[in-house]
């Protein structure tokens, strides 16, 4: 009999069977019935919880596919610099951290965007030394790809003028060859790794402090990914299973591996989608580029400002280990934002899926393109015809859309290409990045539909031609991101036998004006098939 019942609803289920329903069925952890109310209410048990809605959406639980969970969750213990409006500002928030911290403790914030400050250039080591001498200091730009440290952090980290930049990144010096603070990429690792040592009883608490912050967000997956290199993939990982073997997991966490990590991954066995319910081995990520905000996308063309970027994993690597890993029964997930970095990786995928044996079993989830930021009509052919899925961020696109312009003037055309990426046959799957945007789904379904910031600007949003619909940037949230795990079915629907992970709304978001979607709220959401939050 069923255990929570919910009534007078507007349930869209994401489910081909049965789309519009107006009551659901809980027993225990799983979905038994969708219908109208008299026959789902047949099935109350003596004790059921029966929730009217009020005639309120009711929707899948959403999916964040792709979240620096583990960042964001420390980010948030730490100076959140995210919309501070001047360099002079930033500043002033280390001096006070400073002087109240003891000396010698780490001061570390992320999230800050120079290109929005009046000065356009990014805090230096002089610049932190001066705000804080007495403390390490460490801060993560907004895309996470560029950071800022002092003298203290390079210390302990034992980088100086001598120390060569690492095959994958670039320490930022000055015109006499003296280190200028800036790392950018793999040169982010040795201080972040001397900052990280010994805390993973912080990291657990940290992790578990941040999850109603997403149950809040309607939020009830989370595809959490690794940034290259460094030690944060096996105590990442350690903390997940922590949780999970305390109970206290209360996200669906697909968990993905470094790709330094896919040979010992190989040789332990491990194969994508091990685990439990609630905590699964995802994909292995793999970085053909960096990012447009730090100037390290990888470029067919020049910058405005000169540079076209570097690749980060040359793409022939990247083919070599796609193809170890699913013979291993490994799913892989490859960074791609620059359209020099989408052409090569759409021909080697293209390639392999030519080579590919048909009779060899395929990874239990598809590969996936991570952001697809930037790409060339050619290549979305090919992308498409290699079979992988596309992971993507539309909040993104308006928040970078004077970067964009401003580094790459009329060829912004090509960026964030959603509607280009759908009409070729890409099943798209969205999430935020987070804390490089904001996870609320919410936003990225307005950013979608509108191509549009929440202030109404650019006036008929940018690149028009890109927009969704909301019913397409709904399922990017819900059935797009369980594909692209394999779990289509159990996630991702209200369906009979699907897992109770759902998602009221105070409006329905398909019949709003869409400037409006940002003002809709979250009411309830459920996981499990427990309320884990409550604003009706």
């Amino acid at each position: 009999m069923a255990t929570l019942v919910f009534v007078n609803a507007v349930v869209r289920t994401q489910h081909a069977a049965r789309p519009l329903a107006s009551a659901v069925a809980v027993n225990g952890r799983r979905i038994e019935a969708v219908g109208e109310e008299k026959e789902v209410r047949a099935l109350a048990g003596a004790r059921a919880e029966i929730i009217d809605l009020g005639g309120r959406l009711l929707l899948p639980g959403f999916a964040e596919s792709h979240i620096h969970y583990f960042d964001w969750a420390i980010g948030r213990q730490q100076l959140v610099l995210t919309g501070v409006p001047s360099l002079a500002e930033l500043l002033a928030r280390v001096r006070a951290a400073a002087a109240a911290a003891p000396r010698g403790a780490w001061i570390t914030g992320q999230g800050f965007e120079e290109s929005a400050w009046s000065e356009a250039r990014t805090p230096l080591r002089a610049d932190l030394d001066a705000a804080a001498p007495d403390n390490p200091v460490l801060l993560f730009r907004s895309d996470l790809h560029l950071a800022v440290a002092n003298s203290a952090a390079l210390a302990l980290a034992e980088v100086n003028r001598h120390t060569p930049d690492p095959a994958q990144g670039i320490f930022g010096r000055t015109s006499e060859g003296r280190l200028n603070g800036v790392l950018k990429d793999l040169a982010i690792n040795p201080v972040k790794g001397v900052m990280l040592a010994g805390s993973d009883e912080a990291v657990t608490r940290a992790m578990a402090a941040a999850m109603p912050a997403l149950h809040a967000h309607g939020i009830t997956t989370v595809h959490d990914f690794r940034l290259m290199g460094g030690s944060e993939g096996p105590q990442a990982l350690r903390a997940w299973q922590r949780l999970e073997g305390e109970g206290r997991l209360a996200l669906r966490a697909w968990v993905c591996l470094p790709g330094d990590l896919l040979d010992e991954a190989i040789a332990l066995g491990l194969r994508t989608g091990l685990g439990s319910a609630r905590l699964k081995l995802g994909h292995v990520k793999f970085f053909a580029d960096g990012s447009m905000g730090a100037g390290t996308a990888w470029l067919l063309e020049r910058y405005a400002d000169g540079g076209s970027g570097i690749p980060l994993t040359p793409v022939p690597e990247i083919k070599a280990a796609v193809q170890r890993a699913e013979r291993a029964g490994l799913a892989v997930a490859v960074h791609a934002i620059g359209d020099r970095a989408n052409r090569d990786l759409a021909a080697a995928l293209q390639s392999l899926a030519r080579q590919r044996d048909p009779a060899m079993p395929l990874p239990a989830a598809p590969h996936r393109v991570e952001h697809v930021q930037m790409i060339r009509d050619e290549d979305l052919v090919r992308l498409a015809a290699s079979g992988v899925h596309a992971s993507v961020q539309p909040l993104q696109a308006t928040d970078d859309l004077a970067l964009i312009e401003r580094n790459l003037g009329e060829q912004g055309r090509l960026c964030y290409r959603f509607r280009d990426l759908l009409a070729h046959g890409l099943p798209l799957a969205f999430g935020s990045d987070c804390p490089v945007a904001d996870p609320s789904p919410l936003r990225g379904v307005h950013a979608a539909v509108t191509r549009q910031r929440e202030s109404g600007e650019p006036a008929g949003g940018w690149h028009p031609e890109q927009r969704l619909s909301v019913a397409e940037a709904v399922r990017a949230y819900t059935a797009g991101p369980a594909a692209i795990a394999g779990r289509l079915g159990e996630l991702g629907v209200i369906a009979p036998g699907a897992l109770a992970d759902l998602v009221v709304l105070s409006e329905d978001i398909y019949r709003v004006a869409p400037a409006d979607i940002p003002a809709v709220s979250v009411c309830l959401t459920v996981f499990d098939g427990r309320v884990v939050y409550e604003n009706l």
